[in-house]
């Protein structure tokens, strides 16, 4: 591999626990952190793994951070910074909404399209998107996550087909109910809000996370193998079991009809969890 693996995202979640592993086994691995605090941090945890790992400061909605990422000679780039919004469509306030695409979307994007050059330039490289199976299906609730995850895949699809001449290859992972406090915490959102509660159409001290969550450690496995190219498929649904569902859910929208009236099963499911549920629990 000609150049770093840049792993945006990486102060927390799937995307340190990537960059960690990758570095552990010697690979040239660059951690792009949101906030200056993360960058002791991560090193800190860095050295008790005995991992060499480069730590910079990447906000991803930041002109400044993106720009100084070009230099870094990128020969592969993980998409996973991302943040997530809860709530009604109808309730969440603008400034939450506009960030979620800030941060999801345009940030990301805009990253990419001058490490693509760079890229399709020397005729080499590897661009991977941390998706979800929000970027297919939609839940109650998850409005705007899903639909700044379903504008990933049309931007990720658009550029595996723009790049192609150019030897650059382009890959999705798409994690389902994974447990790492990412969906529980997508569910407080609320808490940060600038509204008035009493115009809101759910009380959201009263909801959660509808599903089950599994152990993360099929992520952590399936995003090395595809940042290191030794997965070549396009699209990669954890757990793997959730890929007939997932089908069938995109499926039925064809055959779909106008809601009856009635509280939908997941609006209610929403009512009846507890943050943090595993599966099999």
């Amino acid at each position: 591999m000609a150049g770093p693996i840049l792993i945006t995202g990486a102060g927390s979640g799937f995307g340190k626990e990537v960059a960690l592993r990758l570095a552990a086994v010697g690979h040239e691995v660059i951690a792009g952190v949101e906030i200056i605090a993360q960058v002791g941090a991560v090193r800190a945890e860095a050295r008790q793994r005995g991992a060499e790992l480069r730590v910079e400061k990447l906000d991803v909605a930041d002109p400044g951070d993106r720009e100084n990422a070009w230099t870094w000679g990128v020969e592969v780039l993980l998409n996973n910074a991302g943040v997530s919004e809860g709530g009604a469509t109808a309730d969440i306030p603008e400034e939450r909404l506009r960030r979620q695409f800030e941060v999801n979307i345009f940030g990301p994007v805009l990253l990419t399209q001058g490490i693509a050059r760079q890229m399709a330039a020397r005729r080499s490289g590897r661009i991977v998107f941390m998706s979800s199976v929000a970027g297919l299906t939609v839940d109650p609730f998850t409005g705007a996550y899903a639909g700044s995850k379903h504008a990933v895949e049309a931007f990720a699809d658009a550029l595996d087909q723009e790049l192609a001449e150019f030897g650059v290859t382009v890959a999705t992972i798409n994690p389902g109910p994974f447990l790492t406090g990412f969906n529980d915490t997508m569910f407080e959102t609320w808490k940060e809000w600038r509204d008035n509660p009493a115009d809101r159409l759910y009380d959201y001290t009263a909801l959660a996370f509808p599903h089950e969550q599994y152990d993360p450690e099929p992520v952590y496995e399936r995003t090395v193998q595809v940042l290191l190219g030794e997965d070549r498929r396009y699209r990669h649904l954890l757990p793997t079991e959730l890929e007939p569902q997932a089908r069938e859910q995109v499926d039925a929208l064809w055959n779909r009809q106008l809601n009856d009236g009635h509280r939908q099963p997941l609006v209610q499911k929403a009512y009846d969890s507890s943050p943090g549920t595993r599966v099999g629990s």
